[in-house]
């Protein structure tokens, strides 16, 4: 069972549990790629990493009803000096977790281990622009990062993707999650979609279950939109749905009641 609500342009809802909020963010995913291909031919679609997308990105490939062929997929962000064998490599979490499995037109990838990040950055940038987004799924970060935009975040550069430094807490969080032993062998800087760039898809899907994500989650849908927590800028994009279940959805003061 689900609840919603809306707090300003966002349609927020509240699930159950992760598989529920998953497989319904997988099937809303599915229609909005559909209706991208029906209009023109073909789909754009930006996806998240990270532990808190494993099960959406596993409903996804399982259960949503595409033409995946009509479909051209980039990922998020990358770190920088990463090679794309770590195990931490967002390269690698994309290709073996979604491309092997579904026909993709192509899957771009970022890479973060070609000694220079900028130009790296405006490769990736050149791509985009030629691939207008129809769809864009990602998360919040326990600090309330949207991509790799940690606190304060930049809302006015217009670059698609920037070279970014990670903050402590996020780095802590990617240590936290298990995809690094310590908090010296988490890289310090990434290259991240922008958030200004996140806000030109046409429908964003942000998927965000867990406990830890409450704090985050509280301050970005209920406080100011502020570069403090990047991801409250989600509540000025006119098409956005938000799925929680109800340990991120805890703290919410208006949070739909749960059975």
């Amino acid at each position: 069972m689900t609840r919603e609500r809306t707090v300003d342009q966002l349609d927020v809802r509240v699930y159950n549990d992760l598989l529920a909020l998953a497989r319904a963010a997988a099937l809303d995913a599915g229609a909005a790629l559909r209706a991208a291909i029906a209009e023109r031919g073909d789909a754009n679609v930006m996806l998240a990493t990270g532990n808190s997308q494993l099960v959406f990105l596993a409903e996804l490939v399982t259960y949503a009803d595409v033409d995946w062929s009509r479909v051209t997929a980039f990922h998020m962000d990358e770190y920088v000096g990463l090679p794309p064998t770590h195990s931490a490599s967002f390269q690698r979490y994309m290709r073996e977790r979604v491309a092997a499995n579904l026909p993709f037109t192509e899957f771009h990838y970022l890479r973060g281990d070609t000694g220079d990040a900028e130009a790296e950055a405006r490769r990736y940038t050149d791509l985009l622009g030629t691939h207008p987004l129809d769809l864009c799924c990602c998360g919040i970060g326990e600090n309330g990062h949207l991509a790799f935009n940690d606190p304060p975040a930049d809302f006015e550069t217009e670059e698609p993707y920037l070279v970014v430094r990670l903050d402590e807490a996020c780095r802590l969080q990617q240590m936290g999650e298990g995809w690094f032993p310590r908090l010296e062998d988490v890289p310090a800087e990434a290259v991240s979609m922008s958030v200004r760039q996140i806000l030109k898809s046409r429908e964003i899907l942000c998927i965000v279950p867990d406990q830890r994500k409450a704090v985050a989650v509280a301050a970005c849908l209920e406080g100011p939109v502020t570069p403090l927590h990047p991801a409250s800028i989600l509540q000025q994009h006119a098409h956005t749905t938000v799925y929680l279940d109800g340990a991120a959805a805890s703290l919410l003061a208006a949070r739909p009641a749960l059975p």
